[in-house]
This record gives structure tokens, C-alpha cells and sequence, in this order.
């Protein structure tokens, strides 16, 4: 006979470093310029989005978070099968100077989450950054 070690780990600690790996995968987006305003599309289908999402701004960053919940039953004459899918996301974008974050308007239909972000100026910066030998 012979005894196993088993080390302790922290489930919920664990569990959140695997929720936070599947973040971006999970949360799909896009990101373009229309005229003068910033659009920020996220794939959410499913979703309530005035119970399971939550959009801030905080210091010129759009953070954008869902939760999810699923579960499925199926009962027949000889066999029950039950399945759940659950898990939290988050996504962050940076947004352009000269935005004013009253005017920044969400909106929600066909599982697909749009912010629209006007800009007076929406310029690109280009930095070019030299690459050193050694």
C-alpha cells in the first residue's frame, strides 16, 4: 500500500486564473471608426444585458463585463441529463482623448452589445520605435 501526496490548492484562486485566460477568447469584438465615432461591438448572445453586463469608463478606458449562465435539462422516459455553462469576462479598450464620456450610448439587439463613442478628433498616432542591436 502505499500513500499519494496531495497537494493543497486554492480552488476559487485556481478557478479565477482559468476565468481569466478564457477572458479575451470567450468575449468576441470589433473595433472601427464611423465618421466621428468611436464603435465597440461584442458578440453576446444569450445574455440579459440589463442583469448580465456591465460598462464603465474609468480614466480613458472602456471596460466592458458579462456574466453568463446556462443550463440545460433533459428528461426522457429512461434517462435525466442536466448541463451547465457558466463564467465572468471582461474586456478593456482604450479610448481616444477628446471623448466625453456623457454622450457615450449602448445599446443591445440580436446578441450583439454596440457602444458608440463620439469623437471631435479621432487622430492616429503612429509612434516608430527603433529596434537596437546588441
Amino acid at each position: 500500500m502505499s500513500l499519494v501526496r496531495r497537494e493543497h490548492f486554492e480552488f476559487p484562486e485556481l478557478w479565477r486564473r482559468f476565468l481569466d485566460v478564457e477572458t479575451d477568447s470567450w468575449l468576441r469584438v470589433e473595433e472601427f471608426v464611423e465618421g466621428s465615432t468611436l464603435v465597440v461591438r461584442a458578440e453576446l448572445p444569450g445574455i440579459d444585458p440589463d442583469k448580465d453586463v456591465e460598462l464603465t469608463i474609468t480614466d480613458g478606458v472602456l471596460q466592458v463585463r458579462a456574466h453568463r449562465e446556462e443550463k440545460s435539462e433533459h428528461k426522457g422516459k429512461d434517462a435525466y441529463r442536466s448541463e451547465f455553462r457558466y463564467g465572468s469576462f471582461v474586456r478593456s479598450f482604450a479610448l481616444p482623448e477628446g471623448m466625453n464620456e456623457d454622450d457615450v450610448v449602448a445599446s443591445y439587439r440580436d446578441g450583439i452589445l454596440e457602444v458608440r463613442i463620439p469623437v471631435s478628433e479621432i487622430k492616429p498616432v503612429t509612434t516608430r520605435i527603433p529596434v537596437t542591436h546588441g
